[in-house]
């Protein structure tokens, strides 16, 4: 038995997002607490799951508040590093006309990226049973070198390893360099998630299955998960693929957060079905449950603080795919 059932590691930050206009007509900024690791973690504590998380805030006010967020969530917090000289990194969340997000980085340096080799915790690392990392924590040597030596405790433990790429090009000196830490990622996961526009990006591929295709002649990976927005997700393996529709919310306010309740999701199906290869009819399941999560996400802000937990997610799915045969 391990002490965890997932520990991620990469970037906690603070998500500015717009709510609302003042008198004088500036956009108000509330600052919520965010970061790809720690939203998977947050659904996945939600869900029961015993987690942890490894990353560096800084000793100011937003670090403080972040720790809080996580103890108050349930994450654990023993591989939370507090840096005396540099700020905990802030993000602004905009939304364009197109309905999707905008995101400028107040990261040079940010916190989160002067994680090192010597703050990583190997006794969390070494005892979970899934290890999950993106790529944020790969922009930087520093950091990379860090990402990477976690990787090899992870698996030395025999920890199996979720990935997300969650690529945000801005934070990156060059889109090779992205791409070959995405490369990296995909080397060392049993389990994907991918949205539908960095497999686009990465592959060169305008569809989807094609992209699949192409992922799987250079790497092995058991379980792919690819979220679609709006057009819901596709669940792949070596013996099938799986497609569910989105469960389309008429109160949507943002969807930051949203895929990464959806890769929660799926890794709580995972801890809670065991790993095996799954059939379609159990894909079908993980996928239904993961994409009825992420749609309540998108009705609510910051999504670190407002998982939903285990019944509302059920009644939802429930009531929309009642009529489909199970």
């Amino acid at each position: 038995m391990k002490s965890y059932d997932v520990v991620a590691l990469g970037e906690l930050l603070i998500d500015f997002t717009e709510n609302g206009v003042s008198g004088q007509g500036n956009p108000i900024m509330e600052a919520n607490p965010g970061g790809a690791p720690c939203n998977v973690l947050s659904m996945l504590s939600r869900l029961g799951h015993k987690t942890g998380f490894i990353g560096k805030v800084g000793r100011d006010g937003f670090g403080d508040q972040l720790r809080k967020a996580l103890v108050e969530v349930g994450i654990g917090t023993e591989g939370l590093v507090q840096d005396e000289h540099v700020h905990t990194t802030l993000a602004f969340v905009h939304r364009r006309e197109d309905g999707d997000r905008e995101f400028s980085f107040y990261r040079n340096p940010g916190a989160d990226m002067m994680l090192s080799e010597e703050d990583l915790k190997a006794d969390m690392i070494q005892d979970c049973r899934i290890f999950h990392f993106g790529t944020l924590s790969m922009t930087h040597e520093g950091c990379r070198k860090a990402t990477r030596k976690a990787v090899e405790m992870a698996q030395a433990g025999g920890a199996m390893l979720s990935f997300d790429p969650n690529l945000r090009e801005a934070l990156w000196e060059s889109l090779e360099d992205a791409r070959a830490q995405v490369s990296y990622g995909l080397e060392h996961c049993q389990i994907l998630k991918i949205s539908d526009n960095e497999l686009q990006w990465f592959t060169g591929a305008e569809d989807f299955d094609e992209g699949i295709k192409i992922l799987r002649q250079r790497y092995e990976i058991p379980l792919i998960l690819l979220s679609l927005g709006k057009d819901g997700s596709r669940a792949y393996t070596r013996e099938c693929r799986v497609e569910v529709p989105a469960v389309i919310q008429e109160n949507t306010v943002e969807t930051t957060g949203a895929g990464d309740t959806f890769g929660g999701c799926a890794l709580h199906y995972v801890l809670s079905r065991g790993w095996r290869r799954y059939g379609e009819e159990e894909l079908r399941e993980m996928l239904r449950f993961a994409n009825g999560a992420a749609s309540i996400v998108t009705t609510r802000k910051g999504a670190l603080r407002v998982m939903p937990g285990p019944e509302e997610i059920e009644a939802l799915v429930k009531d929309r795919f009642h009529h489909l045969e199970v």
